[in-house]
């Protein structure tokens, strides 16, 4: 883009990219200089019940401005201005850094430049400030990028004279920093605000100026308290990252046995696992089925000792009761009708390494007796044979019951628990650990675009909304299952829609809390019409079948296409483009429903 375009398109350009972050998968922008609260809707939404805000996939959180004053209050008073500074403008730094990747994201097949005007401009969505673009320049060819903004209302700078009076020099640390993330991330070079006029010094208004950063020369204190080093203009050819890369963690191939997350309970988890993986502790996960569990044991075995040895799984489920002394210990040749050839047991096959014993709990009473004197001597002996072996191995255990339960029931021996509950690792549920779900979704969306030859824009809004919300009784294995189902679904070089992943057996929320036109919270239905059931229905009767409980995904679809085709004075083809979808496929989804239109 060359600087006189730039210049003719910068109004429409800056209107775009002061939505481009409440967009969410909406193929048309609209006109206006400012986000509309229908804008706003598509992206943000608020999960009472757990107490999470999402702006699309990115969680997010409310303060209060006086808050965050007094916070920066006594940085200042316990570490100094400048340390105070520096700290501020990392954190604006890369929060700017998180919103450009969230834009990207969102977008990744499009040609993006019209958004680096947005960066000092999203603050108006935020909060911060009331922004106006001056000036704007852009050239994409020789990487140069100028911009002058003019900030009216600054918190930050409200919040500094309320506590200091007058300063001496700028000090809207945290709304610089941001710009420069935003606008360096996009860029793919090194871009630096800088407030030249500042409310808190006593001006009318903040007035602040980016560019790229060599042109601030080789002094600028803002590398300094950005923690950066930009020595030259060739940073840029290592730097770079093209926006239209649709990038994932996962993208370069099969990661699906790296447990992935970032919340406090994975993270607690995953301490635990560091701390007794250099031993040879027995360890025993308890969960819910699909949380992981061999997972984590596979990852214990690979930070241990016994790196280099075999780890061995296996389903104590499955192994029928009356071989499970030969499948653990072994076999001798002769032991028994059809023993043609001695055969080495789980424990052997593992020595040196790990032996992972998932769902222990489905063992016999005897069986565990087995086994139990297996741990305690540390020693087997094949069945039908004399020799004993010592064993060398670390045996993991795993169960998706409460084995004091079992326990306290009869069904499980208190001695073989207790020699089992050395080191318990709880595995929490998805559910509780809500905040990984964005970078599951990613992570598992790069690994099966990879593996089924497939190039997916992401998410829809709707799509993510949903998956934000569910509650996951199959937990992480149905999460996988969903992306899985939604890459095969949905068309190449599309999104994937809420309708590729969940079928009638997933019981779903109908509605989203969201913000109304009139800026207050209110319920939206996830189909983006009203379901009949939303008026106090329980149940749902489908023409042709039976009732459906209300919150099932069958119930929902019902009630949508019922409502559509109402809106639609029973227009199939209109309630078709209504629901966004085409005549074909909701026709036969009527059929399958027994709804007649």
């Amino acid at each position: 883009m060359r600087r006189d375009e730039t210049r003719i398109s910068l109004a429409e350009a800056s209107r775009r990219a002061a939505r481009i972050l409440t967009r969410g998968a909406s193929s048309e922008l609209e006109t206006g200089a400012a986000p509309t609260f229908d804008d706003l809707t598509e992206s943000l939404h608020f999960a009472l019940g757990d107490g999470r805000i999402w702006l699309n996939d990115q969680r997010m959180v409310l303060m209060q401005s006086q808050v965050l004053g007094r916070l920066r209050t006594e940085i200042i008073d316990a570490f100094g201005v400048e340390t105070a500074k520096a700290l501020f403008m990392r954190v604006g730094y890369m929060q700017g850094m998180r919103d450009a990747e969230l834009v990207q994201k969102r977008f990744p097949n499009e040609d993006l430049t019209h958004a680096l005007a947005a960066g000092p401009r999203v603050h108006t969505l935020e909060g911060f400030v009331k922004v106006t673009t001056r000036h704007f320049e852009f050239d994409s060819d020789k990487c140069t990028y100028f911009g002058e903004f003019l900030w009216e209302d600054s918190t930050e700078a409200a919040e500094h004279l309320a506590s200091y009076g007058l300063a001496s020099e700028p000090v809207c640390w945290l709304q610089i920093g941001y710009p420069s993330g935003y606008t360096t991330k996009l860029c793919g070079w090194p871009v630096i605000f800088r407030e030249v006029e500042c409310v808190g010094m006593g001006a009318p208004r903040c007035v602040v100026v980016g560019q790229h950063a060599e042109a601030w020369g080789d002094d600028a204190q803002e590398r300094n308290h950005l923690g950066l080093e930009w020595k030259s203009r060739s940073m840029r050819a290592i730097g770079k990252v093209p926006v239209a890369a649709n990038q994932s963690p996962a993208a370069a191939g099969d990661d699906s046995t790296v447990a992935v997350g970032v919340s406090a309970a994975f993270v607690r988890t995953r301490r635990q696992l560091e701390r007794v993986a250099t031993t040879d502790a027995t360890v025993l996960f308890v969960g819910e089925s699909g949380v992981g569990k061999e997972l984590f044991s596979s990852q214990l075995h690979a930070m241990s000792r016994r790196s280099s040895g075999p780890f061995v799984a296996i389903n104590c489920a499955a192994i029928p009761e009356q071989l499970v002394e030969a499948e653990l210990f072994g076999v001798e040749k002769g032991a028994y009708t059809g023993a043609i050839a001695s055969r080495a047991g789980y424990f052997e096959r593992a020595s040196g390494g790990t032996l992972f014993l998932d769902e222990i709990a489905s063992l016999t009473y005897s069986a565990q007796g087995k086994l139990l004197r297996a741990l305690q001597e540390r020693k087997i002996e094949r069945v039908g044979g004399t020799k004993t072996v010592s064993l060398d191995v670390r045996v993991v255990a795993a169960s998706n019951v409460d084995l004091t339960a079992e326990v306290a029931a009869g069904r499980f021996r208190q001695d073989l628990y207790f020699r089992l509950c050395v080191f318990p690792i709880a595995i929490p549920p998805l559910r509780e650990r809500r905040d990984d779900i964005p970078l599951l979704m990613a992570h598992f969306l790069g690994i099966y675009c990879t593996r089924h030859g497939r190039r997916l824009m992401g998410f829809s809004r709707r799509a993510t909304e949903a998956l934000l919300k569910y509650d996951y009784p199959g937990n992480i294995r149905e999460l996988q299952n969903l992306v899985e189902r939604g890459v095969v679904y949905a068309d190449d070089g599309s999104t994937i829609d809420i309708g590729h992943l969940f079928s009638a057996s997933e019981l779903l929320p109908p509605f989203s809390i969201q913000l109304t036109n009139e800026g207050r919270l209110g319920r939206t239905p996830l189909f983006g019409v009203d379901p009949p059931s939303a008026q106090g229905n329980n149940m749902v009767s489908v023409n042709g079948g039976a009732s459906l409980p209300d919150g099932s995904f069958a119930e929902m679809e019902a009630a949508a296409y019922r409502s559509a085709l109402v809106q639609a004075d029973g227009n199939v083809s209109a309630a078709a483009r209504l629901l966004k979808i085409s005549r074909p496929k909701l026709d036969y989804r009527l059929r399958r429903l027994g709804i007649k239109p």
